[in-house]
């Protein structure tokens, strides 16, 4: 009876070991993974790439001609905890916006204390610069202060814009990029292949015609020969 037991137990042993192991074996073959491209949209869940992910950007020159100021200032509402954006507004955690375009990057505004980085920048703040600054402080440079992710939709961006321009600096606006203003680069015409199609075509029918003769004494056929000596008799 202890030998029918104790084979019982061995047997049932052997086989939780076994299921054990297939479980190991088959949760390394088959682990799950959030795929690159999901099947399906869900809703709440953020692609990954954050707000500077945008594939194909959109200049921001198309987008100042229709932005909307008072959305903008809607938007800058996200930023009034750190930045006053009024005519001799005081610094506080950022420094007051006023007629922020067109200045230097980094520069003035009252003595306020900014970081290497953004000094490091160099140059003014055009609406270029300023839209690369709004969608991701830290890859605009690198080290900033600035805590703020950044604005991820294109079109709060050019809002916000419009608004900070229209508070004290009043820049003309950038001319929008014409469509299809040119080739790409390393791309020709389609009449350039045709011509050289023509002109490979040419010169291909002219071959024929642009032999140089042979130097040296011609090639006869001596039946030939032997006609013409019979006919000179």
């Amino acid at each position: 009876m202890d030998n029918r037991t104790n084979t019982i137990a061995g047997w049932t042993l052997a086989a939780c070991g076994l299921a054990l192991g297939l479980s190991i074996v088959g949760g390394m073959a088959f682990h799950g993974e959030r795929p690159e491209k999901m099947g399906y949209a869900i809703e709440g869940v953020e692609a990954e790439g954050g707000a500077g992910g945008e594939a194909a950007a959109v200049p921001i020159a198309t987008l100042l001609p229709t932005a909307d100021v008072a959305k903008g200032a809607e938007v800058f509402k996200k930023c009034a905890a750190c930045h006053t954006v009024t005519q001799g507004g005081a610094n506080g955690i950022g420094p007051n916006l006023y007629g922020t375009l067109g200045e230097g990057i980094g520069q003035g505004k009252g003595g306020y204390a900014f970081s290497d980085a953004l000094k490091g920048v160099g140059g003014n703040w055009d609406f270029d610069k300023m839209n690369a600054w709004l969608t991701s402080p830290r890859k605009f440079a690198a080290g900033t202060k600035m805590t703020f992710a950044g604005l991820g939709n294109a079109q709060d961006r050019a809002n916000v814009i419009a608004y900070l321009n229209s508070q004290g600096s009043n820049l003309p606006l950038p001319a929008a990029p014409a469509a299809g203003a040119a080739p790409a680069a390393g791309k020709e015409p389609a009449t350039a292949g045709a011509k050289d199609a023509v002109a490979n075509g040419d010169a291909t029918n002219n071959l024929a015609n642009t032999g140089t003769p042979a130097s040296g004494a011609p090639s006869v056929d001596p039946n030939a020969a032997k006609e013409g000596a019979k006919a000179g008799k």
